[in-house]
This record gives structure tokens, sequence and C-alpha cells, in this order.
């Protein structure tokens, strides 16, 4: 089967979950065993990155408005984000770190990245691509 006719036979809805779930497996459900893999690798290489530069797992603070979208945005990569904050003893970063901005943004760009996998593999599954 390839790819295109496992995408017009797979449920966008599922696809679109799994690929939250853990980045790649949504095009791993649509038959994209490669892209799956490197998307995969991408993503959660890059959200390790986050968080061994000491980046910051956001969480909403009413007094700062933003923190709703970063909270979004982190909360992009999935089980990434939940076993991160379940295993760090420090889910709000170390601020002193030097790299602390830098692990902020690899944080944020590997949670919107998966929201983009999401997307695209929703598209896939639909049938759109």
């Amino acid at each position: 089967m390839s790819p295109a006719e496992a995408g017009r036979r797979s449920r966008p809805g599922l696809a679109a979950i799994l690929a939250w779930i853990f980045p790649g497996l949504g095009h791993l459900y649509v038959g994209r065993r490669k892209t799956a893999l490197l998307y995969a690798a991408i993503v959660t290489a890059t959200f390790l990155l986050g968080l061994s530069f000491q980046g910051r797992l956001y969480t909403i603070e009413r007094s700062q408005p933003l923190t709703i979208l970063a909270t979004f945005a982190v909360s992009g990569a999935g089980l990434l984000n939940v076993a991160a904050r379940f295993l760090s003893d420090n889910p709000g970063g170390t601020i002193l770190s030097p790299t602390y901005e830098y692990g902020c943004a690899y944080l944020l760009t590997a949670g919107l990245m998966n929201l983009l996998l999401m997307l695209d593999s929703w598209d896939i599954a639909s049938g759109r691509k």
C-alpha cells in the first residue's frame, strides 16, 4: 500500500492524536515510515536539547498572560512534555544559567514543530496531501 492509499484510508483525528502523543506516530500511522523516524528524531532531539540547556517548561501564570501561549506551545510536544514534567526536579528551568534562554527557545520550538506535524498528519490522513 502506497503512502497516498494509506492516507486515504486513515482517520484524520486519530492521526493527529497519535502525532501529539509522540512525534512521528501520526506519520507512522498514515504509512510514512521514513518521514516518521526523521520527525521523531528531530523533535525529540530539539526537546532534549532544551531540557539540557535548562529551559523552562512553561505553566500558566495569571500575572503574565503570554505564558498561556508559551504553555500551549510547550504542551505541543505531547508525552515528551508530560514525562519531562514528572521526571524533572526543576521544570521552571534555571534562569541564572547562561543557556536558559536557548533552552526555552528549543522547548518552545519542539512543541510548535510537533503541532505542525499534527496538522500535516491530519492533512495526509484526509487525503489532502
